[in-house]
């Protein structure tokens, strides 16, 4: 039987690079014995400020990998980025694991290891000083660091929101109408001390 003949023309270029962190055998305990299935955690990223994190079962390895690289697509964050670096430092704590992130000047490159690693570079973050404690699980340190990544602010972002929580300045008209409240209030227990 002859094989088809496939076209040899160039390739779609994929939006994000995929990065397989772990697959782990997972069983689940049934009546009959026991049920074996794989799962596959997945980090894509554009090395442009965009990153994101999946995970996905399947009694098959291919199909959990995929499973995974949609969940991923679904939870894309933005990460600021300021001269290839972030923008101030960070710890976040997630389940067993807790994370450091800290900016560093040009030409350091990327301080971290195994899952912290892989995400940072896929962020497209090329200086940058990182810390993983509690765990060794890539699970728990992929999720926190996922967490500390949404978490981080530009410059302009902090000051902002800065300015967001300062309560409003208040309208000439409620300021009138608080100070006749406030003499009411005085007359009228001047009004009942007398009595």
């Amino acid at each position: 039987m002859a094989k088809a003949h496939r076209k040899s023309g160039p390739r779609e270029a994929k939006e994000f690079e995929e990065e397989v962190l772990q697959i782990d055998r997972v069983t689940r305990v049934v009546a009959g014995g026991r049920r074996m299935r794989f799962r596959a955690t997945v980090v894509i990223g554009n090395r442009k400020k965009r990153v994101g994190i999946g995970t996905g079962k399947a009694n098959e390895v291919v199909i959990a990998i995929e499973k995974a690289i949609s969940k991923a697509k679904k939870n894309l964050i933005t990460v600021p980025i300021e001269n290839d670096t972030i923008p101030h430092e960070i710890k976040v704590k997630f389940k067993a694991s807790r994370i450091i992130l800290m900016p560093a000047k040009k030409g350091t490159g990327i301080i971290a290891g195994g899952a912290l690693r892989k995400i940072i570079e896929l962020a497209g973050i090329k200086n940058i000083l990182s810390k993983c404690l509690g765990t060794n699980n890539k699970l728990a340190n992929a999720q926190a660091t996922m967490m500390a990544l949404g978490k981080l602010k530009s410059r302009g972002q902090e000051t902002m929101d800065k300015l967001a929580q300062k309560p409003a300045p208040k309208k000439p008209i409620e300021v009138e109408k608080e100070t006749a409240e406030k003499t009411e209030n005085v007359e009228e227990t001047a009004a009942e001390a007398k009595s």
